[in-house]
């Protein structure tokens, strides 16, 4: 356990940019949202994707959180099984703080009417819907899968270098085709609307864990033969 604390610490030695960084995007999007809001003659609800931005740069997280840190951990005998617990802990707690605190801001912004303005930022309709935690989970499971498809994705290319990313991003393009060649050979693209459309918060969190636990897997085990 000590040994997994200081690998979080480590990790945070670099706090710029992986605490820094996502709260200037968080503002920024926000304050911006916030100043095209007050130019808009409506008084209906004014919708902004702004809070999109911190959640993506999870993926870019991922990659720097394997690039920056993984050489210097291995310099220092920090065995790989030990570096992969603690960087997907601490992250995990991040994407966890991140995910109460737009519930928080949710609903302060409905509090408030949307900040004086019918806005909507954090309190995004079907995502702020039903009870507390069901918004939560579905933010923590969104930052956690994108976190560790860019994790895998940097460790593919530690382990197999552009090879490795070139055959692993064919072979995500033909599982898609497949699936989409299979569902309209079947002419199923109605179901599949319906089944989607039938989600709730808690049901695509749940589906993103499972996605999110395959990418741990995943990067776990291809970390285990990474090259520093």
């Amino acid at each position: 356990m000590n040994r997994v604390i200081k690998v979080m610490r480590m990790q945070l030695t670099n706090r710029w940019i992986f605490i820094g960084i996502p709260i200037i995007i968080l503002a920024g999007s926000f304050l911006l949202s916030l100043v095209i809001w007050s130019f808009i003659p409506y008084e209906g609800a004014k919708y902004s994707g702004g809070s999109q931005a911190v959640m993506w740069y999870f993926f870019a997280l991922g990659i720097q959180a394997l690039t920056l840190t993984f050489p210097f951990s291995q310099g220092l005998s920090i065995t790989r099984r030990t570096f992969f617990v603690g960087t997907f802990a601490l992250f995990s707690l991040i994407a966890l703080t991140t995910a109460v605190v737009f519930w928080t801001l949710g609903l302060v912004e409905q509090a408030t009417g949307g900040w004086g303005m019918n806005g909507r930022f954090f309190a995004i309709e079907w995502i702020a819907d039903g009870p507390w935690y069901q918004p939560i989970a579905f933010y923590f499971a969104t930052m956690m899968a994108l976190f560790l498809v860019g994790f895998w994705s940097a460790t593919i290319y530690k382990r197999w270098q552009a090879t490795g990313m070139l055959v692993a991003g064919i072979g995500v393009a033909l599982l898609l085709v497949a699936g989409m060649y299979i569902v309209g050979s079947r002419n199923a693209w109605a179901e599949v609307g319906q089944f989607l459309a039938s989600q709730t918060q808690l049901n695509v969190a749940g589906w993103l864990a499972v996605l999110a636990l395959a990418l741990a897997g995943g990067s776990f085990l291809t970390l285990r033969r990474a090259v520093p």
